[in-house]
């Protein structure tokens, strides 16, 4: 139950932003589920959802377990005929999805894993259909820095906040790290026009769990003040991860 109540709070705002994206693009068609790609979706966290919507859903993730998983979720929630999963990666996301194919591809915590990311948001834009739908979900290195120096790791708050892949030493486990600046840019040379920046994780890697445990409402409050700081500025500087709608 907690660990649900702090996953809830830390994707609300993404599914939201997301909805509202899907729900414009809707418009073309109305009444008629859209095709989406879900970049990593792995165990179908959002693309179930969005498939007891009335989307079909494409799944592009490289662990046969993740998609396993997936098959399970969607048959549990009779979703099974609008979910598909695909063994396969970034790289492969053209031949397996199909060019022009998607109406949105969802990429959430891929980009910062992949060999090449220029080559995976290229691949992206060759799967979406014209005004298409990019949701692009990356870690930022703000915030990094800061969680470094907070702990009392202050030289490697210092490598964090130098090194271009925003990485704080050999034994960070993840291979990069993105600030809003350069992933606007990469998206930019790629084809794609940004529409919208909101931070996601503001404050709820920062407050302590046992208050959000357990005092009555804090959770939902919790969820208000990241939503209310999403866009600020200077708040979505040291989010963790910032979340982006582009249209191809």
């Amino acid at each position: 139950m907690v660990d649900r109540r702090r996953r809830a709070v830390r994707t609300a705002l993404v599914g939201e932003a997301l909805r509202v994206a899907l729900a414009a693009r809707g418009r073309v068609d109305p009444g008629a589920g859209l095709d989406i790609v879900d970049l990593g979706g792995g165990t179908g966290g959002f693309a179930v959802p969005l498939a007891v919507e009335g989307h079909r859903v494409t799944v592009v993730d490289p662990s046969p377990d993740a998609l396993a998983s997936l098959e399970r979720r969607a048959r549990d929630e009779g979703v099974s005929e609008l979910v598909r999963g695909v063994q396969g990666d970034a790289a492969e996301l053209p031949g397996l999805a199909g060019e022009s194919s998607a109406d949105a591809v969802l990429c959430h915590g891929v980009l910062e894993v992949v060999d090449d990311p220029v080559q995976a948001l290229q691949a992206m834009a060759s799967v979406l259909r014209e005004g298409g739908v990019l949701s692009l979900l990356v870690a930022q290195r703000n915030a990094v820095v800061l969680a470094r120096a907070l702990a009392g790791h202050l030289a490697e708050a210092r490598v964090a906040l130098q090194d271009p892949d925003g990485r704080w030493g050999a034994n960070d486990p993840m291979p990069r790290r993105f600030d809003e600046a350069g992933i606007s840019a990469q998206l930019a040379d790629t084809g794609f026009m940004v529409h919208a920046v909101h931070g996601v994780r503001t404050f709820a890697d920062l407050v302590p769990s046992a208050f959000v445990d357990s005092e009555a409402g804090a959770a939902e409050s919790l969820a208000e003040l990241e939503r209310t700081a999403s866009q600020h500025p200077a708040f979505r500087a040291l989010a963790t991860q910032l979340h982006i709608l582009a249209t191809r």
